[in-house]
């Protein structure tokens, strides 16, 4: 196995500033909100492993699976997390009220890992990843998108534990399912405009 750093700088780099702005990132911002954070980076980390793995060794296989299926299953799913945040944030009488959060590793797990594995098929972070390792070598470019999509989303997850200390739980989970709402909408609109 060869490695070639500058291959691992180069992939990490682009795939950073692909993914910044990704709606990925905003979805582990409001899971991060809810859930305990460290869960939900193993959870979204995992899956975006398992993304590298498939986009450096079949990258043209993405292109198999129908894009209107992938974008219809994220943003139902999206759909689902606004849901549940929304529904969990409750009315303004119970304000003193104790807001749950999503507890226990493999439920918090499986809801990143799931939200992240299908959201991001054929994203352009895997579609790019795919191209570079096709002339950047496979391990070096694996290694450089697996630490920048795990550095995003621990951004993320970061930011939301910053959000989450200074702005009370319940406006955060608002404004966090406001957004995965948004999402689910954006998603859906992807699926009619192509």
């Amino acid at each position: 196995m060869h490695l070639d750093f500058l291959a691992i700088i180069t992939a990490f780099g682009l795939i950073f500033l692909a993914e910044l702005p990704d709606k990925t990132m905003f979805a582990s911002l409001a899971m991060g909100t809810r859930m305990r954070p460290l869960y939900v980076w193993f959870g979204t980390s995992s899956a975006f492993i398992v993304h590298v793995a498939i986009a450096v060794g079949a990258g043209s296989l993405i292109g198999l699976l129908p894009d209107w299926i992938v974008k219809l299953v994220s943003a139902s799913l999206f759909a689902l997390g606004a849901f549940l945040l929304l529904r969990g944030s409750g009315g303004d009488d119970d304000e003193d009220a104790e807001v749950k959060t999503v507890t226990g590793f493999w439920p918090v797990y499986s809801t990143a890992f799931m939200a992240v594995f299908i959201s991001e098929w054929g994203d352009l972070t895997q579609i790019t990843t795919a191209n570079l390792a096709a002339s950047n070598g496979t391990w070096s470019t694996a290694i450089g998108s697996a630490a920048a999509l795990m550095s995003v989303s621990a951004l993320a997850l970061l930011a939301g534990k910053f959000i989450a200390s200074r702005v009370p739980l319940k406006t955060v989970q608002r404004i966090g399912g406001i957004c995965m709402l948004g999402l689910a909408v954006w998603t859906t609109v992807e699926i009619f405009t192509g």
